[in-house]
């Protein structure tokens, strides 16, 4: 297993921290293939970094959030096209299970978060928020990706005929309906406490009175919708989209600027190049 200095040399090569952008919600099909094109080239990238390393090497591990699942399988099928020898292993789950992985000497090539949290906790450079003194990445190899947006979805045929983030506050100040999030170790479980701190919501309340359920990962949120044992869930547009979801509504408030990440392209030089 390599040891933690190993991993961080290698993802030095390639990206970092960045939420993969929306298939569907409103993106634009060329939105959609730039989405694609550009975690193509991150893999591209990773694939010369373990070339470097080692010719013999033919494996490629890469770490990622669970609400990049669907979008990354279809980079990798792509890639694969042009390199059929390279074998690429996905390990998706919440961001924060991974960088908990990644810390413990778990063998990993290439992270994407779906926050810059799990990121900056394993950047020297970060001494607000990595209070371990953790030096895992190489912080020149750090770019935002793309974007996500964070979306509010229920159920078929949405039995509570809830419409939108306004009126999700009211009828959870009502206690009329089951609604879920994830956990506050998951990027979308901390983007939607944001949402309810805007809506003055307290969460430890409505938690003790049986109208929140949580989920370990956005993968998990989205399954309690779309089987219809909650109410309404907030998760990542991309993931909604995937399972067929209804998308009443996105995060777009200024007051919550960290829901929204702007879109950004991969370049080879792994510099952030705004578009």
């Amino acid at each position: 297993m390599r040891n933690q200095r190993q991993i961080r040399g290698l993802l030095a090569a390639v990206l970092a921290a960045g939420m993969l952008a929306g298939f569907g919600c409103g993106v634009a099909d060329t939105s959609k293939e730039a989405a694609t094109a550009a975690a193509t080239a991150a893999l591209e990238a990773a694939g010369t970094a373990k070339s470097t390393e080692s010719a013999a090497d033919d494996e490629l591990i890469v770490f990622a959030a669970a609400s990049m699942t669907e979008t990354l399988q279809q980079c990798a099928d792509l890639y694969k096209e042009e390199h059929p020898d390279l074998d690429i292993v996905f390990n998706f789950d919440s961001s924060g299970t991974l960088k908990t992985q990644i810390q413990e000497g778990a063998d990993c090539d290439l992270f994407l978060s779906a926050a810059q949290k799990q990121m900056n906790q394993m950047d020297v450079t970060n001494t607000e928020e990595n209070t371990e003194g953790l030096d895992l990445i190489d912080p020149d190899t750090r770019v935002n990706l793309l974007e996500n947006k964070v979306a509010l979805t229920v159920p078929d045929d949405n039995p509570k005929a809830i419409q939108n983030f306004d009126n999700l506050a009211e009828r959870l100040k009502a206690g009329d309906i089951l609604f879920a999030m994830g956990n506050s170790d998951v990027p979308v479980g901390q983007y939607t406490e944001k949402i309810l701190a805007y809506y003055g919501l307290d969460e430890n309340a409505l938690a003790d009175a049986g109208v929140i359920t949580y989920g370990s990962n956005v993968k998990e949120v989205t399954t309690q919708v779309k089987e219809g044992l909650v109410d309404a869930g907030v998760v990542y547009c991309t993931d909604a989209t995937s399972a067929g979801l209804s998308i009443l509504d996105e995060a777009r408030s200024p007051e919550m600027p960290s829901i929204r990440r702007r879109q950004r392209a991969f370049s080879p030089s792994c510099r952030p190049i705004p578009v």
